[in-house]
């Protein structure tokens, strides 16, 4: 669809309606005899396409779109490029493996970008249709970015049948390309420039039309005035009827809809402005206004012009993840052996070994096979410096190798990537609206509608009192209270802050985490792989049974194979290239440890994890020499038998380099801190003793640290924070107002957070929340002054001390120091 007229009904007024097609708007011959009843009543059609959509559209029930829509359909042209004419093509697993995911064993997720859409009711036809054909299990439209998410079951529909409904509509649909979408964000950037040149060239040639009148004081001879008024007036229609053309569009639909946005005072103000001015050139009145209409939409379009440059430049963080993987590799299809083939990347799969020559960006996740080199990971994780990278290392789809051609070993490929991860964490909060953009929204409603109310009261007092006055001070009090300022305070600084905080490796993947996170006054730390580094090795075995020392690491290690827990890897650590034991029904108990049942004993029960889950377990007694590991810094693991203790393993991690750094700038700021952890509470409090904090408490189970956060959470002044696991720590996340993790790769896609640490380093949560107090300060800012400003420019407007070109200024500048000072988030604290 395209936006040449507003709607089908309103375009039957421009021509008869016999003449003109209801579905598309374009004139219709008199020989042709083309009809379809829509809503009880034969509409004409102007051929047999816009027939064959229009009865589509009705046949299935939407023909609500045609009282909705405030924009008329383009005109049909095939929704494929030349090479993919043929529908059935994206039916083939080979061509869907870069924009299709399954989501179970019949149920398949596409990645559409849908061309056509230009109003809300588009974006509605489109959803109910496509939610009405059979297997159809979701869809969701993005209207800002014309994006589509489509569910389907394959055994009722095949993605060919969706697109082809989408096409039987009038709208074109095709694989999402992040280029494909940069360039529609570029004809709206270049669409908004030729509007503001259109206005500025006009505002500076009406200017020097109305200067010769201000400075004439009377002496101008009515002759040369006239024709001063029909020049300006001929400059000001292009600014009128192309430049502000979108505001009278908006407003209308907003009308229609039967909501007060923010184009309607703005057009009101211009078109009675424009109509006032046009009256008074043909009537010889006494004032004009073209100078002060076409300064208005002048500054008006800069502001929006230079918003949209923000958010769209904060957008392309997303677009940034969708663009950065190669689209062909170097793939070593007989590796040690030499040879190669160019192939497109979406052919790798697990187990194939591709080179990377220094330079370009690694296709996938994987190991490193061969080689040494180093790798730029900044887009991932915000850290600058490269990353060293020998044989053994992973190596992240996306990252950049550096020095010297390296081999990788495919282990991850497609959606599931650690870069798909973020970009889809990144999406999810893109989609969700903070509670501080809709407070912000709704009172610029109710401020519309009382503005608008002022305006109407204001005309009539001034109607009776000075009537040469009521018209200018009517239109300046529309323009100069226009809540745009308003409206923009909130969701440009949080765009912006989103941006930002994901430059520096911290994923904000909810909409309220920064304003949360900027609020947070007491945090709560799980210890390991929070606090430490999670990467834990065993510094201790004591035998307490048949088992020597190395069989127990083989039995603890198979028992823990299934485990990402950083004890189970340091378990399979100390056991080795050792065959495992067999064990079977293998069951983790959240928080406690692992049960299951060893093969070699016939089958008898075996427990390993916090010594009193195994004592329970076993119905044991505590563990001899159990104390004398406990005062040890590190964490114990019991491994009992249905026949006794087997023996105790002691392992032990380090700080994160940046802990004790938090925890000093958390205590100069006043917000106290405390530690929840499964471990032993003598470990825990080790821990507690080297960083600070004397609030450490061990021993507790994924309930009681929930139990604990709610307990805080009683007092209404506490806002906390909680950094954990966003796998096993999930139901703990979910408690706190906010909630961090560490962004490991394996539990990327499954984490739950408000927020992921991409970098794994705590100093980014450090300057995290530093940043989101910044934003939170500067959104108080901007609201502060936009209604600082509105409250009095209001009153001075309605006083008559504002002419309307001041209004247009003070409207325009008011809007662009919001997103200016909104930008301020861009600049990044050098350390």
């Amino acid at each position: 669809m395209n936006s040449n007229s507003s709607s089908a009904d309103s375009s039957s007024v421009a021509a008869p309606a016999a003449l003109v097609c209801y579905h598309c708007g374009l004139p219709v011959s008199v020989e042709t005899n083309f009809y379809v009843a829509v809503e009880g009543e034969r509409r004409r059609m102007c051929c047999a396409g816009c027939e064959a959509v229009a009865q589509a559209i009705v046949g299935n029930g939407l023909a609500d779109y045609y009282r909705h829509r405030d924009a008329l359909p383009e005109k049909q042209v095939e929704a494929l490029p030349d090479e993919l004419r043929e529908l059935g093509l994206f039916d083939h697993p080979e061509f869907q493996q870069g924009f299709v995911r399954p989501v179970d064993e019949h149920e398949r997720e596409a990645s559409l970008i849908l061309e056509g859409i230009t109003c809300a009711a588009c974006v509605w036809l489109n959803e109910q249709h496509v939610a009405r054909q059979p297997g159809v299990k979701a869809v969701q439209i993005n209207y800002a970015t014309r994006r589509a998410r489509v569910r389907w079951d394959e055994r009722d529909i095949k993605l060919s049948g969706i697109l082809a409904a989408i096409q039987s509509i009038g709208y074109r649909a095709y694989p999402y390309d992040a280029a494909r979408a940069e360039q529609v964000a570029d004809r709206e950037r270049r669409s908004m420039l030729w509007r503001v040149f259109v206005a500025g060239f006009g505002m500076m040639q009406v200017m020097m039309y109305a200067f010769p009148a201000y400075i004439a004081d009377g002496d101008m001879t009515p002759d040369m005035e006239a024709l001063l008024r029909w020049a300006s007036l001929v400059l000001t229609l292009p600014v009128v009827f192309y430049s502000a053309a979108p505001f009278f569009k908006r407003a209308w639909r907003d009308i229609r809809l039967r909501h007060l946005g923010m184009d309607v005072p703005v057009a009101l103000g211009i078109g009675s402005a424009f109509l006032a001015s046009v009256w008074a050139t043909f009537k010889q009145g006494p004032v004009v206004y073209f100078d002060s209409v076409t300064m208005f939409v002048f500054f008006l379009l800069g502001g929006r012009y230079l918003e949209m440059l923000a958010r769209q430049k904060a957008v392309r963080g997303i677009e940034e993840l969708g663009k950065v993987l190669p689209a062909f590799s170097d793939r070593l299809p007989h590796w040690p052996q030499p040879g190669s083939e160019r192939v497109p990347v979406s052919q790798l799969v697990p187990g194939d070994y591709v080179r990377v020559r220094p330079g370009e960006v690694v296709p996938g996740d994987g190991v490193v096979a061969d080689g040494l080199s180093e790798a730029n990971e900044a887009l991932l994780t915000g850290e600058s410096s490269p990353v060293p990278k020998t044989v053994g290392a992973p190596l992240t789809g996306g990252s950049i190798n550096i020095s010297s051609p390296l081999v990788l070993r495919i282990e991850q490929v497609g959606d599931n990537t650690r870069l798909a991860a973020i970009r889809r964490l990144m999406e999810r909060a893109a989609g969700e609206k903070p509670r501080l953009a809709t407070v912000s929204d709704r009172g610029a409603v109710y401020f519309v509608a009382a503005l608008l109310v002022l305006a109407v009261a204001t005309g009539i007092f001034w109607t009776f009192n000075d009537p040469s006055r009521a018209l200018w001070v009517f239109v300046s009090v529309l323009v100069v209270a226009c809540p745009c300022a308003l409206s923009l305070a909130t969701p440009t600084a949080l765009t912006v802050a989103t941006d930002s905080l994901a430059r520096m490796g911290v994923l904000v993947t909810r909409g309220h985490a920064i304003e949360a996170l900027a609020r947070a006054n007491h945090y709560v730390f799980d210890k390991t792989g929070t606090l430490t580094t999670g990467k834990m090795t065993v510094e201790e075995v004591l035998p307490l049974g048949r088992l020597d020392a190395a069989a127990l690491c083989a039995l603890g290690a198979a028992l823990e194979q299934g485990s990402e827990h950083p004890v189970a890897q340091g378990l399979r650590l100390k056991a080795g290239d050792v065959a495992l034991p067999s064990v079977s029904e293998v069951v983790a108990v959240t928080g406690q440890g692992m049960t299951g049942r060893y093969d070699r004993y016939d089958g008898g029960e075996v427990w390993i994890g916090r010594p009193d889950f195994v004592a329970a377990c076993a119905d044991l007694s505590e563990p001899p020499r159990a104390v004398e590991l406990e005062t040890k810094v590190g964490t114990v693991v019991a491994l009992a038998d249905t026949q006794g203790w087997l023996g105790l393993f002691r392992l032990a991690d380090s700080l994160r380099p940046a802990a004790p750094e938090l925890m000093r700038q958390l205590a100069a700021a006043g917000i106290p801190a405390t530690i929840l952890s499964g471990d032993a509470p003598a470990v825990v409090a080790a821990v507690g003793r080297e960083l600070g904090i004397a609030d450490a408490h061990g021993g507790l189970s994924p309930q009681d640290k929930q139990t604990f956060i709610a307990g805080l959470q009683r007092d209404p002044a506490k806002v906390v924070a909680m950094l954990g696991d966003g796998v096993n720590d999930a139901p703990v996340l979910a408690q706190a107002h906010v909630s961090v993790a560490m962004g490991s790769g394996t539990d990327l896609a499954r984490n739950q957070a408000d927020i992921v640490l991409l970098g794994e380093d705590l100093a980014g949560l450090v300057g995290g929340a530093r940043l989101a107090r910044k934003a939170l300060r500067i959104i108080r800012q901007n609201l502060w002054w936009s209604f600082a400003y509105n409250f009095s420019a209001v009153p001075l407007a309605m006083a008559g001390w504002v002419t309307p070109l001041m209004a247009g200024v003070g409207m325009a500048g008011s809007s662009l120091l919001v997103v200016l000072n909104a930008l301020r988030l861009q600049r990044r604290r050098r350390t």
